[in-house]
């Protein structure tokens, strides 16, 4: 839930959104969260107004409907060395 608490800032925040619609068929490993979307603005009732990956196209919505985005883990790649096996 992202709620306005006044010690932390919101705004700029990437979020995911639980998509009501994907009740009735969903399917049993569906994700039924959609998204990322950027926070743009938090009201003091609990609604989030939120704009698409564009930029440009805002909506609002409850803030309980919304979880922060982790954004994937991607390891970095290492290089290792191998050495040739010694012949007895």
């Amino acid at each position: 839930m992202i709620n306005s608490s006044p010690t932390r800032n919101f705004r700029k925040e990437r979020v995911l959104l639980y998509d009501t619609r994907l009740h009735i068929f969903p399917g049993k490993l569906k994700s039924r969260w959609i998204g990322p979307f950027i926070i743009h603005r938090v009201y003091s009732n609990g609604v989030v107004e939120l704009l698409n990956s564009n930029g440009k196209d805002s909506f609002r919505v409850n803030g309980y409907r919304l979880k922060p985005f982790m954004e994937p883990f991607k390891p970095e790649k290492e290089e290792i060395n191998l050495l040739e096996p010694q012949k007895a």
